[in-house]
This record gives structure tokens, sequence and C-alpha cells, in this order.
């Protein structure tokens, strides 16, 4: 369909007419003069946005002087301005005329991501082509509007039915900690869990021993872009069968009898369990929230989800935002978070830590510590850092302890959790 039939005249000028016939209107538009397929009438729009924004009158004269009289030939004409306004006997249909002008400049929009992907396809990198094109599919839809007028009567009635059920202690998915679900309740649709720690710390095993428990009953996803998948399936077979990280890199070598029957069990465990990896390098959020939203479809709404991320910092990033780092951080941060709250599913995401970290006295984690974007933090509804006593003091006195801080919870207390941790399977347990 070519861009030029998808827009109405009628419905164009109607809605400019209204608002030169009712002033008020501008101060509730919600569209903007490039979302309007004639010229003319963006140059209009724009100057009745120019006087509502000045708390000027606006009526055809107004907005004749606004465009000036040098240039009102332009958009044809005072007669043009004023038979606009003549032209409309009620302003009752205003919002339904904005609703088919957004509708409009979406399938203009559309058209011009498929023109870019058919041309693209003749030349480029066919993988390039359709990430470029997923990532501008994605920013259309988040220009949609609908017509939600925020009404909280439902949201209230929901909120009562809720709160007569027993919802237990852990009301989202659990993480198999008895003392971090009791804090936060389990991992809950719809947010952002960020978990930070300097390297060798163990974000990939507490990451890991999250899926295994959360994929018994639920669904998990994990993006891995740091390990391939084969080797992040080892060390998910070694956590389950509870056999050394040294015995799973040569098993034919390494493994006795008994080793070999809690391999057994542990791959049968894995084989019914609803877990997905994918570990295609520089992978983007396009990609991630397509894959989502597939398994999305597949499982249907009755299922609840937890994406894991290891790590934030290696997801590619628009291109437009590469010159600058913080930027392009910042922007996979919101993005997360809507991916996040649009397929209703709990995000972890494991993130990097500054060096800032080792250059103090006490090695503990704290918010400013998040590498590269202080929008993450802001972001994130729960923020977790993993610290090690063992691993800076070899004369600790809590060996083989992890403290999980919980350093931010949008909706819960904040504190700090003892797990113990077994380096040689990556297991962690309540203290």
């Amino acid at each position: 369909m070519e861009a030029r039939a998808l827009y109405s005249r009628e419905v164009e000028e109607a809605f400019v007419g209204a608002l030169l016939l009712d002033g008020d209107l501008a101060k509730e538009c919600t569209i903007k003069p490039g979302q309007l397929y004639m010229s003319r009438l963006r140059v209009l729009l724009a100057a009745i946005q120019r006087l509502c924004k000045k708390g000027e009158p606006i009526d055809p004269v107004s907005v004749i002087q606004e465009v000036g009289l040098d240039n009102v030939e332009s958009v044809g004409g005072i007669s043009y301005v004023t038979d606009l306004a003549a032209r409309v006997h009620t302003t009752a249909n205003v919002w339904h005329y904005e609703k088919l002008i957004q509708e409009y400049d979406q399938k203009r929009k559309a058209v011009k991501v498929a023109s870019r992907i058919q041309e693209g396809v003749q030349g480029e990198d066919i993988s390039t082509v359709l990430k470029n094109g997923i990532q501008d599919l994605v920013k259309l839809e988040e220009g949609l509007v609908d017509e939600e007028l925020g009404d909280i009567s439902s949201g209230l009635v929901d909120l009562y039915v809720e709160s007569e059920k027993d919802q237990g202690e852990v009301t989202g998915i659990s993480s198999g900690f008895r003392h971090w679900d009791r804090l936060t309740g389990g991992l809950q649709e719809s947010e952002l869990l960020v978990i930070g720690a300097r390297p060798s710390m163990g974000k990939t095993a507490f990451a890991l021993n999250l899926a295994l428990t959360a994929a018994r009953q639920d669904v998990v996803i994990i993006f891995s872009l740091e390990m391939p998948k084969h080797q992040l399936l080892r060390r998910a077979v070694g956590l389950a069968g509870s056999i050394s990280s040294v015995k799973m890199r040569n098993p034919r070598r390494h493994f006795e009898e008994a080793d070999w029957a809690k391999l057994t069990g542990a791959m049968g465990m894995l084989s019914e369990a609803n877990l997905h990896i994918f570990d295609k390098p520089a992978m983007d959020i396009g990609y991630m929230w397509a894959k989502v939203r597939k398994l999305r479809r597949e499982y249907g709404n009755g299922k609840r989800f937890l994406v894991i991320i290891d790590y934030l910092q290696l997801i590619a990033g628009d291109a437009k935002y590469r010159p600058n780092r913080q930027a392009e951080i910042s922007e996979i941060s919101r993005m997360l978070k809507m991916l996040a709250r649009d397929c209703q599913v709990a995000v972890a995401a494991l993130s990097q830590l500054s060096r800032g970290v080792e250059s103090r006295q006490d090695k503990r984690p704290i918010l400013p510590d998040l590498r590269e974007s202080g929008q993450i933090e802001q972001d994130a509804d729960v923020i977790a850092f993993l610290y090690r006593d063992d691993y800076y003091r070899k004369d600790t006195d809590q060996p083989n302890i992890v403290e999980v801080i919980l350093a931010k919870q949008r909706n819960g207390p904040i504190g700090t959790i003892r797990l113990t941790f077994d380096k040689e399977c990556g297991r962690f347990g309540d203290v």
C-alpha cells in the first residue's frame, strides 16, 4: 500500500477545524504536528500549540497572525483557514479524529520500516537488517496511544478482591531462599531486579540457583551473553547434581560411579524443567523481546516467567547511542524495565560494578558502584549486591558465606541476607 493513501484529508481538516472552533481543546490535544500528513495543517497545528503554550486565545484570526501574513498563502490562504472552522458543526468527535490520525501516522511509519527492510535485504547483512527492523517496530509500538483514561475504580475492586485472598508469604516466583523471599515476597512479575557484583563473586552461579528453582513450576528464559550454552548447561548440571565443577570438566577421567548416577539424575531433572537458554553473541533488546513474546504465546498467560540476563553491559545497544556509553546503558536499562512491564515477566539482570569498590577499605558494594549508569539505579525495582568476605580476606571468620545486600527495594524493606556458598558446585543455600 502506498504511503499517500494512508491518511484522510477530511479527518485531518475536521480535527484542526475543531481546535480553531474551540481553542480549549488544544490543551488536551496529544497530536504533534509531525503526525499530520498534510503540510499546511502541520503548520497550522504548530501555530495553535504555540498560542496554547503562551496562553493566548485560539481562533482563525489569532492563528493567521501567528503564522504570519507573509506565510498565510502557504497554508491555503485566509479563506481556507476560516473555512476549516466554519465547516465543523460540532467538536464532539474531535477525540475520535485524534485516534484516527494516530493510527494513520503509525501505518505510514510501519510502511517506512517495511521499506527500509526491503531495501536493506538487497545488499546489507540480513541479521543487521532484521535487528534494526525489530528495534524500529518496538519503538513504533511504544508510540501507540490507547483510550485509557486512568480510571481507578476497577483497580480498587481488583485490589479488594486480592486483599480477601491469602497470598501466602511468597507472592511472586520463589527464589528458593527463605530470608530473600521473606523480604521480597519472591521475584515479582513486571519488576526489574538488578544483581550486581565484582568478578568472581558468584553472579552467574546465583542466577543459576534462581533459574533452577523457578523452572520447576514457572518458565525461565536465560539470555547468556558471556557464556555459551554448553558451558552454562555444564554448570547447571553440576549445580543440580551437586557435582564438583572440577569433575565436570572431564567426567570421563574424574567421575566415580556415584557421580554418573548424579549426572543422570540432574540431566533428567533439567530435561523436565521449563528452561530456555539463548546464547547468541551481541543480542539486543529487540531480539530478547521477540523471544520472550514468542514463548509467552506458546505457554499462555497462565504461566509466570523469569527472564535472566547475564549480563546487562554486554547487551548490544542502539547504534545512535554508541559514542556515549552512559547513554547507551541508560537506554538498555529503560528498555529492560519496559520489557518486564510489557510482557508481564520478572527480569533479573546481572550487572558489573565499577572498580571503585576495590579502592575502599570496606569492599561491600553500594548503589553508586553500578557501572556506567545511574539510570540503572532509577529503573530497577530491586537492586541486590553480592559480597564474599573470604574473597578479600583469607583469614575471615565467615568462609563460604555470601552476603546478599538488598540495597534498594521499591515496594519493600532493604537489608542483608547471609547465604552459604559451595564453590565446588555453585550451590547457594540458607544459613
